[in-house]
């Protein structure tokens, strides 16, 4: 039996239970209320059973668990599901906010019906005590989950700075954006940043800073100009009136890696950190610090290309397997064409067969037109 006609079995046999179960109850319920007719068993009498009060209220319990017990159970399992799945994704800070406000609610609901006696209030003292409690509950509630950003923004300038000493006032929590070795090497935030497209401070922590310093000292010639090619990008940066660019003296001493420092530095801050790094990315995203990947970033700004769409490539080099021939875009986006090391060198008009979407970037599969 497969697993449609086995769940559809056991909803029958279920439906079943609730029907004998829902005419049980029916019929001690019609003794308890008092609702029984006068009725004695037995087999010469049996005929009689079907018109006393209990048959009927048999017939009406067991149409009740047939049907409408076993749909309200259901809905409620559903519920129950649905609600574990939703739970799942609400984050523990969520909760003891809104716990937190629920709280304040009902204890703001409570010192009211003190102050002013409502309890002592003849008549409707009890329920207008109960509604001014259920209101403000709610209230706390709703607030506590609407400005939960704003709630949190409010406690950590309260407790983590405190707690951790830090003292960088010119990071303003959540806006601004701590920029990693990778990134500034890499270049292309300057370009990113005079276009406006970003907004806020760029921070450089310390430690950022000496670990670029370190790779401009570095006996390895490529290292060597990495580093140098970084110092340049900062002080571009520095320089140019649109970008506000900080760099903040604090450091975590009893933390050696420059990732770690960085993920911990944007937690207490609530920064966002900007990289190109994919391992600092995912380790960042698993601990709850905002990313902003630049390889991401470009990745999405590439022109869409659908399969079938007709280009003028170069074809520059041979493919890793036999016959193929590679090509890129402006943009240096890979094109793998298919017979195209027949082409090597030459300018031709391909034909897009697939796309390939990979972590590191898109890649087009083509094949050369033919007339």
């Amino acid at each position: 039996m497969e697993g449609g006609e086995t769940e559809i079995m056991l909803k029958k046999i279920m439906r079943l239970i609730f029907g004998v179960f829902g005419g049980v109850i029916a019929y001690n319920l019609v003794y308890i209320f008092g609702f029984a007719s006068e009725y004695s068993f037995s087999w010469q009498s049996i005929g009689e059973f079907f018109l006393t009060r209990q048959f009927y209220a048999v017939l009406l319990g067991a149409v009740l668990g047939y049907f409408l017990i076993f749909y309200l159970l259901n809905k409620l399992l559903d519920f129950i599901m649905d609600f574990e799945l939703r739970f799942k994704e609400i984050s523990w800070k969520k909760i003891v906010i809104a716990v937190s406000g629920l709280i304040i609610g009902l204890i703001t609901g409570a010192i009211i019906n003190f102050i002013f006696s409502i309890p002592r209030i003849p008549r409707i003292g009890m329920p207008l005590q109960i509604f001014i409690n259920v209101t403000f509950t709610y209230m706390g509630f709703a607030l506590a989950i609407h400005k939960e950003k704003d709630i949190a923004s409010f406690l950590f300038a309260l407790f983590a700075r405190k707690k951790e000493e830090i003292d960088c006032p010119q990071i303003k929590t959540g806006s601004d954006k701590i920029l990693d070795t990778s990134v500034i090497i890499d270049g292309r935030i300057y370009d990113i940043c005079k276009t406006g497209f970003i907004e806020g401070n760029f921070i450089i922590p310390e430690f950022v800073l000496e670990e670029l310093q370190h790779i401009a000292d570095s006996a390895d010639d490529l290292k060597r100009n990495r580093g140098r090619r970084g110092l340049d990008i900062l002080r571009q940066m520095q320089n140019d009136e649109q970008i506000q660019v900080e760099i903040i003296d604090y450091d975590f001493e009893e933390v050696s890696e420059v990732d770690s420092k960085l993920v911990k530095l944007a937690q207490l801050t609530e920064a966002k950190v900007l990289t190109n790094d994919y391992n600092l990315n995912k380790v960042a995203e698993l601990q709850g610090v905002n990313v902003l990947n630049i390889n991401e970033l470009a990745n999405a700004v590439k022109p869409v290309v659908l399969p079938g769409e007709e280009m003028d490539v170069k074809v520059i080099k041979e493919g890793k397997e036999n016959g193929q021939g590679v090509a890129y875009l402006d943009d240096g986006t890979m094109i793998v064409i298919e017979e195209g090391i027949k082409y090597l060198g030459d300018d031709i008009s391909v034909l897009v067969t697939s796309i390939l979407q990979t972590a590191a970037g898109r890649m087009i599969f083509a094949r050369p037109k033919t007339n």
